[in-house]
Order: structure tokens, then sequence, then C-alpha cells
């Protein structure tokens, strides 16, 4: 295949779809990720290894040197980056199918404001505990998702952290997507089944049911009205299951070599090429290149501005 697969996210979902995609012999695939590898990560995230972890590598890119190492037939771009905005133009450009490996609300919807305006299909999925989703959406033919969420949900939400996930589920919805973008790749289109699968792996069951019609008022798909493209809702995130803040509000190139001099005397200092790690003994931040950082040991987006502010300035 000479088509394009862009997947948003290479945690446990987005590992299942790349791993699947890539030994399929998907010319092209874009892998998008903003965070690194962890250890706690590899029971459900099951393209990483201990050594990844240990040498903190960013997913992106140790996802896409286990991918090269599995076939080196295909073209494998690995974008150390959050998708937000300001960006969206560039890293989904050329995308014949998107796939959702991401853990948040937010991000969804500015995939799916994309994705609308662009025409190009995108597979939704989600798991938590033992429970996963997973939906087609093809602009112009099903409905968006704004259609099924017209808003975010309010209050508290389960998660990674308070709930955990199984890798059974999350390799199960990922192959579900995974195979739906295969069609859309081989010009199947038409086969992509137009319905949402549930399934609940602990306690049961599975089970498909049809998509609801297009929402003939949808501001998104109807309307053409596209808030999340046009910056209207972006703000910092909590990580799901981390106990940690992604900052990502500006852009701003950050030197890490010259970072890390700085950094030295206020604790332990490890880096490469791709990130700076700081452990000041009360929070663990993890900077990158491009100006964004994650702060662990808070969910406090007040607290993880003022960490930033205290490294890196206002």
């Amino acid at each position: 295949m000479r088509s394009m697969a862009v997947i948003v996210g290479c945690g446990a979902l987005g590992t299942a779809q790349a791993a699947l995609l890539a030994r399929a012999g998907v010319g092209r695939l874009r892998l998008i990720d903003r965070d690194y590898v962890e250890e706690s990560n590899l029971q459900r995230q099951i393209l990483y290894t201990e050594a990844d972890a240990a040498a903190a590598l960013p997913k992106a890119e140790a996802a896409r040197r286990h991918l090269a190492a599995a076939n080196s037939g295909i073209r494998i771009e690995a974008v150390i980056s959050d998708l937000n905005p300001g960006e969206v133009e560039d890293l989904l450009e050329g995308a014949d199918v998107i796939l959702d490996g991401t853990d948040n609300f937010e991000t969804r919807y500015l995939i799916n404001d994309y994705a609308v305006r662009e025409s190009i299909p995108w597979i939704y999925g989600a798991a938590v505990g033992s429970y996963g989703i997973a939906m087609p959406i093809l602009p112009g033919d099903t409905a968006c998702f704004r259609c099924l969420y017209p808003e975010p949900p309010s209050g508290a939400q389960p998660t990674c952290e308070t709930t955990g996930v199984l890798g059974s589920v999350t390799s199960l919805i990922g192959a579900v997507q995974a195979m739906e973008a295969l069609k859309i790749l081989g010009g199947l289109a038409a086969s992509v089944r137009r319905k949402i699968l549930r399934a609940d792996l602990w306690n049961g069951p599975i089970r498909e049911i049809d998509m609801p019609p297009r929402d003939p008022d949808c501001p998104t798909c109807a309307r053409r009205e596209f808030p999340w493209l046009d910056g209207n809702y972006r703000a910092p995130v909590s990580l799901c299951g981390r106990n940690a803040v992604q900052i990502h509000e500006r852009r701003r190139p950050l030197d890490l070599t010259e970072l890390a001099g700085r950094l030295r005397g206020v604790g332990e200092v490890r880096a490469n090429e791709f990130a700076l790690r700081l452990n000041d003994g009360e929070f663990e931040v993890t900077f990158f290149a491009d100006g964004r950082a994650i702060v662990k040991g808070t969910t406090d987006i007040g607290i993880a501005r003022s960490v930033y502010s205290r490294y890196v300035g206002n």
C-alpha cells in the first residue's frame, strides 16, 4: 500500500494499531505522541521494552525503531509532539485515515473537527478497566464524533489511574481499529462496518450496535463549526494514569543542552537527544525541545504551571 495512516497517540491502543498496520505492509505510517515510555506502561503498550523505559525514550521514536526492525520496507515517521490546533494542519496533512490512540476528549474533538472539514475517515477508540469501544467515522456518510457526543462529558471520568486498564482489551480495540483502517487504505471503505463495538472482556458481553444517523443539526458535520480546530478549547491537560500535567500552551523552542547545564544544580538531570528529565525531589519534570513539559507529581494545573515557570520562565 502507498496510502498513509496517521496514529495519534502511541500508548496501549496506538501500539497495537501500529504493530498490525506495519506488519500488514501499510506503506506509510506517521506516529504522533507527546509522551515518553515508562515501566508502568509495559503491561499494555505492546511495542516497548524495559530498555526503552530506562532510556526514557519518547513513545513515537521507540515505536518507530521497533516497527522498522519488524518491517524495513515501509516508511515510518515519528513525531514527538502534541496534537494541537497550531500544528494539526501539518501533523495530519496527507492522511488517508486517522486512528485514535489518545486518552482525552479534547484531542478527539480536534481530530473530528479536522477530519470532518477535510473529509478524512478516522477510527475512534477508547478503553478503561476491562471495557473498550471502537467506532469508524466516515465524514459525509456516518455520524461524526460530535453527533454522538455533542459536548465533552462533565464531572470526573474513569481513568487509567482510578480504574486501571487491561492489555487484553486495549489489544482488542486496537485490532478492530486497525482492521477498519486497512479496509479504508485498501480502497474498500464500503466494507467498513457502520457499527459501534462495545466490549467488556471481564464481565461480557461483546456486542455491536448500529451507529445512529447523522444529527441534522450537528454543530460540526451539519453546521460546519470547528471550535476545537479554531483553538477555542485549548488548555493544559492532566494525563490519564500519570498523576501528571502537560504544559503545552506556548510554543517556545528549548535548547536542551543549555537547560541541562542550568538545572544540574537543582536536582538529578537525565537527558537524551529528544528530552530532558529533572527530578527536583518533589516533582519530575520532562522538558521537550518544542517547549512542552510534563510535570509529574500533581494533577493541579496551577501547580504545574508554577513548576514550569520556575525552571523555564513565563
